[in-house]
Formats: structure tokens, C-alpha cells, sequence
């Protein structure tokens, strides 16, 4: 059985992620900081049938993230499948006018660092075994300017560049890398639009089942100007 781990999981696409690779047989391993929020995913997943444990970990600490990922190997054996998606920051997205070195650093820390620290726990076993799956999903400003969103466009686009970098250096290593940037805000599952976390998720499945390509927007030509709401 294969084993998913989903880094800043929640209730809405964290918990479409699980079921949709639950589907497929993989075991789920959920990542974040609120045991109690986690629980209810755990609960949720084993009713219909889907193996899944939580482990708790900072986004910002190297070491809890350390220690979470060596208990899920413990538990689960390899990762196979590895899906980074927190909602982290200490300071809501700021206007480029408005930035200072702190709400920069911050946002910085939450996403490209923590990006850093996890890939670095995982991706030793996934080299040795030459296979495994790294996907990102982050929102639209990793690959345009939006004025509004100053702090955190300036780390996910930071991101996006390791995540580049990463592609360009692993696909020859049978490693596959995935970036999805959303350009759109996520609704209640079950809807069935572009912005239900389902649709979503089942997006995802089929990226990581195909491997072709590497990094889109979502949905396909999506621009700070056609973001959904």
C-alpha cells in the first residue's frame, strides 16, 4: 500500500486530497498543528474505509516537522507521495506599499524554509528508491504580482523558484515534482465547480497518476484577472 502525506492538512482540500488518493488504495498521513481539527479528518477518513493517522508539527519548527516525518516512516514505511499545502503566516497578506522586513521574513519562513525542511526529510528515501512524488499547491501570486498580497507573493514566488530548481534536478532521477498555482478560493466540497476542493483534488490525482506536466495555474489560463471567487 502506498502512503500520502499531506503537509497542512485540513478540512477542506487536505481532507479531498485523502479521499481521492484514499480512493486509490494509499494510506493517509495528515500534518498540522491542531490535534483536535486532525482527529475529525482521522475520524472521517477511517469511516469510509481509509486508513489515516494525524501527527502534529509546526510548519516553522525543522525539528517537529523531523520528528513528525520519522514517525509516519515508522508507522507507514516510505512516503510515496508527498503534498504541501499549509495556510501559514503570522500576518495577513499585506500590500507591497505596506511591507516591512517582518511580515516578509515571516510569510518566508512559513512557506519556503518549512519547503526546504520537509524536502530535506523525505527526499533521501526517494532518491535511494529512484521514485516518489513532491506536489505543491499554492495560490496565484507564486506566479504573478498582485500588489495586495506583497508578503506572501514575494515567498511563493520564492517557492516556485526551489520548486523549479527541484524539478529540473530530480525528473531525470525518477522523482516527480508538481506545482499547481489556484487562482481560485476554495468553496464548500460537493459543488462540483472549479472551486470545489474535490474537483481539485481530483486534479491532482490525475497529475500525479499521468506525471506530464510539471506546473500549471488552475484552472488553464487562469490571471489575477479571472481569479474565482
Amino acid at each position: 500500500m502506498k502512503t500520502l502525506v499531506i503537509i497542512g492538512a485540513g478540512k477542506g482540500l487536505g481532507l479531498s486530497l485523502a479521499k481521492r488518493f484514499g480512493k486509490e488504495s494509499f494510506q493517509v498521513a495528515l500534518v498540522a498543528r491542531n490535534a483536535g481539527n486532525l482527529q475529525e479528518i482521522v475520524d472521517e477518513l477511517k469511516a469510509v474505509g481509509i486508513e489515516a493517522s494525524y501527527f502534529t508539527a509546526d510548519i516553522y519548527s525543522k525539528e517537529q516537522i523531523e520528528q513528525a516525518i520519522t514517525k509516519i516512516k515508522e508507522k507507514y514505511g516510505h512516503i510515496d507521495v508527498l503534498e504541501f499545502s499549509p495556510t501559514a503566516g503570522n500576518f495577513p497578506p499585506t500590500s507591497v506599499l505596506e511591507l516591512t522586513a517582518e511580515n516578509a521574513r515571516d510569510v518566508f519562513e512559513a512557506y519556503v524554509v518549512s519547503a526546504i525542511h520537509v524536502v530535506n526529510a523525505v527526499l533521501p528515501d526517494m532518491l535511494a528508491k529512484k521514485e516518489g512524488s513532491l506536489l505543491f499547491t499554492t495560490g496565484l501570486s507564486a506566479m504573478y504580482p498582485f500588489p495586495m498580497m506583497g508578503n506572501i507573493g514575494i515567498a511563493l514566488a520564492g517557492l516556485r523558484n526551489y520548486l523549479a530548481n527541484l524539478y529540473t534536478e530530480l525528473s531525470s532521477k525518477g522523482i516527480f515534482v508538481g506545482h499547481r498555482s489556484l487562482g481560485v478560493f476554495i468553496k464548500e466540497p460537493g459543488i462540483g465547480t472549479i472551486n470545489d476542493p474535490d474537483v481539485i483534488a481530483n486534479m491532482w490525482y490525475e497529475a500525479y497518476a499521468e506525471k506530464k506536466v510539471w506546473e500549471e495555474e488552475y484552472p488553464k489560463g487562469v490571471t489575477p484577472e479571472t481569479v474565482v471567487f
